[in-house]
């Protein structure tokens, strides 16, 4: 079956890394036309805004995105690509598994985490302005609808998967209206799903515990502004950013899978990047096009290399971007004969 995917390259290396991942995915079996489209400050150059309205009206016709890393300005100029693609696409789910990968040097082992972040509203919403000079007043918006969308989809995976249980990650001590509304919604949620267990964690004790034990967690269920520090957290228990994937998802079937780490364009144009970040959020693609044959032919590749010595520098080799891709293909090829 051929697929038709909206491409993403970004920015910095996401040319790099986007080009990496699609001669494996292909090399893996996927037939796509890809439908490439570019955002950030190369598209305000281009077209006078970071989203193109092409290029949202591509991924509602496809249902399907690939991304590369975009620059964000910090403090001034546009606001992020990332946020501005799951609001115009209402993009309500962020997925972010957190699992060890072989060889890959890390503080912990035995990490095995599904970080569920709600991707719309919280302070994300970002409704700022200045009452006065010197006072800026910035909104946290929680909604019923958005926090029983998210509980629901979290118990969800965790039903699909054969998790066990969800625990809700909040600060309801303090915030005893929005975060208290937004624990409440998964409260209510919880009961239709007797099967999993279901705990809360006030966010300052959860990552405590987090650093301190991992494998007490199982599926993180989060709003906006926790789960975008706690998924960053449990990467950081893992490897980095540089190995793990990220889907965003949404109504429709519509999703957008993304690396999560910066665009770094200091090293940009080098064909030194890791684009295994990239990667495993192919393999998230896969699956989510319902080829999942592919997607295990990718992580049987990315695992046998990963058991050998062809590494990037980040993960202390000294293999260059092409030649990563290169020996994630010839391992599939092998496991093929």
């Amino acid at each position: 079956m051929t697929h038709t995917i909206t491409l993403i390259p970004g920015d910095g290396i996401g040319p790099e890394v986007t080009r990496a991942v699609v001669q494996v995915l292909e090399a893996a079996g996927l037939q796509a036309t890809w439908e490439s489209f570019e955002a950030g400050a190369d598209a305000v150059a281009a077209h006078g805004t970071t989203l193109p309205e092409p290029l949202l009206q591509s991924i509602r016709k496809t249902k399907t995105a690939l991304k590369g890393p975009i620059t964000t300005p910090i403090g001034a100029g546009f606001t992020s690509v990332n946020v501005g693609l799951r609001k115009a696409l209402d993009l309500y789910a962020n997925l972010r598994p957190v699992w060890n990968l072989p060889n890959v040097k890390s503080r912990y082992d035995g990490v095995d985490l599904v970080i569920v972040r709600e991707n719309t509203e919280d302070l994300y919403a970002g409704l700022e302005h200045t009452v006065v000079p010197g006072v800026v007043e910035s909104l946290k918006i929680i909604t019923d609808a958005a926090s029983t969308r998210i509980a629901r989809f979290a118990f969800e995976h965790a039903r699909k998967h054969g998790r066990k249980r969800v625990t809700s990650v909040h600060k309801a001590n303090i915030m005893k209206l929005s975060d208290g509304l937004f624990i409440e919604c998964a409260r209510r949620v919880a009961k239709e799903y007797p099967e999993i267990q279901y705990d809360e964690r006030i966010v300052d004790a959860a990552c405590m515990q987090l650093v301190m034990f991992p494998e007490k967690f199982d599926v993180l269920l989060l709003p906006n502004l926790y789960g975008d520090i706690v998924s960053d957290l449990c990467a950081g228990l893992v490897g980095g950013l540089g190995v793990v994937p990220a889907a965003n998802l949404g109504l429709d079937g519509v999703g957008v899978f993304e690396a999560v780490h910066g665009s770094a364009p200091d090293i940009a144009g080098k064909n030194i990047a890791n684009p295994l970040a990239l990667l495993l959020s192919g393999v998230l693609m896969l699956h989510h096009l319902e080829e999942s044959a592919m997607a295990d032919r990718v992580m049987a590749g990315v695992m046998a290399v990963l058991a050998g010595s062809v590494r990037t520098r980040d993960l202390g080799g000294t293999a260059s971007t092409s030649e990563f891709a290169d020996a994630i293909c010839r391992a599939m090829e092998a496991a093929g004969r």
